[in-house]
């Protein structure tokens, strides 16, 4: 397995993606692009909902709803990875989106009834759609030959870049169709998670293998414990959990600051684009510069972010700090992604993929509870800093492997 951190030495092979694959990841893209719409909405409508039905000293867990989710993904992740590797890709992430449904009419209904505690449910099982959702990434990889590996991760990663149009635009025009206010943005998730649900049926998922399941398989200890291992999982980590405490934020931070709610929608707009217009030659990039200094080069745009919204607090200010922040998300992510394909066998992948998605999006919870907690109390920009914290985190362990694992990039 030494060979296999050695992943920047690879470059795509000359020519195509066959028809089929191309079929299959533009289905996959779809999908990704519909359901990354409904938690860019969810993301951007509902700490602002609950700040309709809740007193003003619960202002600070406005964002408890999105934590749930997030906690959902996390408890998700092993059992949505487990049930693909028995029963396949498309049951389970059939299986996501009919939770996905579930979850945003739980929403719905407790928005009605003025209960943020069944608000906070729905968002718990909503969270075992966006655990399916973030496997799409993994999926992609079975879908293409292995000389296209990176680019099939970045592909379907842009599917983002509907979201960033879709979530956002839902997220202007639905809550104040009827009331109360930001029910029918909850109704409007129920319908796009139906629509994948109907889309993943048309996917030519890899039939389950024996060999898949019962093939050899380190323990799970081994397999995390490796240097590259880590290093991904950090990078995606931190990659996570830095775009999570900014976007969750943000919203609360803009209206804090004195500008309309109205601006909310347009900066979760700017900055979802920011994560997923790259996407379409991420990959062509981690292939021609190395998949390293690509998430270097994500750590600084990161970094980038920070500065500017330290620099001041107009919509301009905001706009462009969440844009670096998603471009800077895209690369660290999507260059810790295909790092991380590379650190386990076939039937290693299901607790792998799940291992690593549990860590991050156990570090996403918390961050996205801290994120209106840290705002309430210390304002944006203290929240900012905090946020650079955590990306040097993410410079150090990258440098240190770097330093003793010295590739050609």
């Amino acid at each position: 397995m030494d060979g296999l951190i050695k992943v920047e030495e690879t470059t795509a092979a000359s020519g195509a993606l066959p028809p089929r694959a191309v079929r299959n990841i533009a289905l996959l893209a779809i999908c990704q692009a519909l359901t990354q719409s409904s938690n860019t909405l969810m993301f951007a409508s509902s700490a602002l909902a609950v700040l309709t039905i809740v007193s003003p000293d619960m202002r600070m867990w406005a964002n408890l709803p999105v934590t749930m989710q997030h906690l959902g993904v996390m408890l998700s992740v092993f059992p949505a990875s487990m049930l693909m590797m028995r029963r396949g890709r498309k049951f389970g992430f059939r299986s996501g989106s009919a939770m996905g449904m579930v979850g945003a009419s739980c929403a719905a209904v407790g928005l009605g009834m003025a209960s943020f505690p069944v608000m906070c449910i729905g968002g718990l099982f909503l969270g075992y759609g966006i655990a399916s959702m973030q496997l799409y990434r993994f999926a992609a990889v079975e879908l293409a030959p292995g000389a296209f590996r990176a680019q099939a991760i970045s592909y379907v990663t842009a599917g983002g870049v509907v979201a960033g149009i879709v979530g956002p635009g839902l997220a202007r025009f639905t809550p104040d169709l009827w009331l109360p206010t930001f029910q029918a943005s909850f109704c409007a998730v129920v319908i796009v998670h139906a629509i994948v649900f109907i889309v993943l049926g048309f996917i030519e998922f890899p039939t389950v293998k024996a060999e898949d399941s019962a093939g050899p398989q380190r323990p799970l200890l081994e397999i995390v414990t490796q240097p590259a291992y880590m290093v991904a999982a950090a990078g995606a980590m931190i990659a996570f959990g830095v775009m999570s405490f900014v976007m969750a934020a943000s919203p609360l931070a803009i209206v804090q600051c004195g500008l309309s709610k109205a601006e909310a929608p347009v900066t979760i707009f700017v900055h979802v684009m920011g994560m997923f217009v790259p996407a379409f030659f991420t990959g062509h990039l981690i292939a021609r510069h190395g998949v390293f200094n690509i998430m270097m080069a994500g750590i600084a745009l990161l970094v980038a972010g920070v500065v500017v919204a330290l620099m001041g607090v107009s919509e301009w200010h905001f706009r462009i700090a969440l844009c670096l922040n998603g471009v800077g998300w895209n690369f660290l992510f999507v260059g810790a992604t295909t790092l991380l394909t590379t650190t386990y066998r076939p039937a290693e992948r299901g607790k792998a993929q799940a291992f690593n998605d549990f860590m991050v999006f156990g570090t996403t919870t918390v961050a996205s509870l801290m994120a209106s907690v840290v705002l309430e109390l210390r304002g944006w920009a203290v929240l900012n800093y905090f946020a650079l914290a955590l990306v040097m985190v993410a410079f150090l362990v990258i440098a240190l492997f770097r330093l003793r694992h010295p590739v050609r990039a």
